[in-house]
């Protein structure tokens, strides 16, 4: 119930106020059965950015940590996002991509719309990094179609770290609905959920044109980092020298 506050009465004509979102492709979106929106992810504001122009509801397969915060405010937090849509999945550990899997099977089965982005993280940089198999499994499993979507202008209005988006244009593009019945029996083959997943990832690229990085976002971000360290330690080092 209170999904349709947010996107009706309270955050959604917020959302469509300040940003004024450009919409394209709207009509790939199917009305009524359950179907995914995979696309890519530049911005915390993603998460509602796009429910606020859908017709139908969907729901989103969110970080746990988004749910687990301590204190009053962590629970407003969890309520917010509950309310907005979210399902926590616990990124962690080796069945965390079972996990996900399972709580978005759960959506689709009652017919819905999932939304999910493949590279599994928001990128850091703009660009669009390797899909995760998740989406291929999904799909082929639930034998759904997979709706492309592009979200264009939200890594500048919202860089990562930056609390409060900034008032930039925005665009939401989705593409045609990929239809995989051609794999059907085959959701436990890698070959398949790769050629599956890329084909995905294609789609999203032709739509928001951003360069591709044939790389696992977290593995990149995760090599910036110790890079980053390896050269403050470094700095430090050489200070202590002179």
């Amino acid at each position: 119930m209170f999904y349709y506050v947010l996107k009706y009465v309270l955050l959604g004509p917020l959302l469509r106020l300040l940003f004024r979102p450009r919409i394209e492709g709207l009509e790939h979106v199917p009305d009524t059965g359950a179907a995914i929106v995979a696309g890519n992810h530049l911005s915390f504001s993603d998460h509602f950015l796009m429910p606020a122009i859908l017709k139908r509801r969907i729901t989103f397969l969110a970080k746990a940590e988004y749910f687990t915060g301590p204190g009053l405010k962590g629970r407003l937090t969890a309520f917010f996002f509950r309310s907005a849509g979210q399902i926590p999945v616990d990124r962690s550990g080796k069945e965390a991509g079972q996990a996900a899997i399972r709580e978005g099977l759960g959506v689709l089965n009652k017919g819905e719309l999932l939304g999910i982005y493949p590279e599994g993280t928001r990128s850091h940089d703009g660009r669009l990094y390797k899909g995760k198999v998740g989406v291929a499994a999904m799909a082929l499993k639930a034998g759904v179609p997979v709706v492309p979507c592009a979200m264009i202008g939200t890594f500048e209005a919202q860089p990562p770290g930056q609390k409060i988006p900034s008032l930039r244009p925005i665009t939401i593009r989705f593409g045609e609905a990929l239809d995989f019945s051609r794999y059907e029996g085959m959701e436990n083959e890698k070959a398949a959920l790769r050629a599956v997943t890329d084909e995905i990832m294609y789609s999203i690229l032709e739509l928001s044109g951003q360069e591709y990085v044939d790389r696992y976002a977290s593995v990149v971000k995760a090599e910036e980092q110790e890079a980053a360290k390896a050269e403050k330690k470094g700095q430090k080092e050489k200070k202590g020298l002179n």
